[in-house]
């Protein structure tokens, strides 16, 4: 977790130093950007802190290990379908879906119903039933 929170913390100085920067060229004319830089200061300060407060707690991980191979955090990810055609699916009926709240809400309800059966369909392209009959 050493990377983690070092991360978050450069980018909390770097989100603070360039809101007062920022502060100091527009001279507070232009609120936004310089609560949108400290908001972003304070959410990295907030994600750091909890990442240094949870690694003092839990034991090194494979990834702080200086010396560790990538070998050591592999595992299983899981079984993917090779020749799935549902993703394809999935990717068009949300791009009409995406179209459709630009569009019109019309082309939005033709593309729900498709979106959901192509999830459906992916989800449960290798379920056969149950085994046990």
């Amino acid at each position: 977790m050493k990377i983690e929170y070092k991360l978050f913390g450069i980018l909390f100085a770097f989100s603070l130093i360039m809101a007062l920067i920022y502060l100091h060229f527009t001279h507070g004319d232009e609120p936004v950007g310089v609560v949108g830089l400290f908001l972003t200061a304070g959410l990295c300060l907030m994600i750091g802190s909890f990442m240094w407060w949870t690694g003092r707690k839990i034991d090194l991980r494979p990834d702080d290990d200086p010396d560790g191979e990538i070998s050591d955090v592999e595992g299983d990810y899981g079984f993917f379908s090779p020749h799935s055609w549902w993703p394809l699916f999935l990717a068009g009926s949300c791009a009409v879906l995406f179209l459709g709240l630009a569009v019109g809400w019309w082309l939005v309800m033709l593309a729900v119903p498709l979106a959901a059966l192509c999830v459906v369909g992916w989800v449960f392209e290798y379920f056969h039933g149950d085994s046990s009959i």
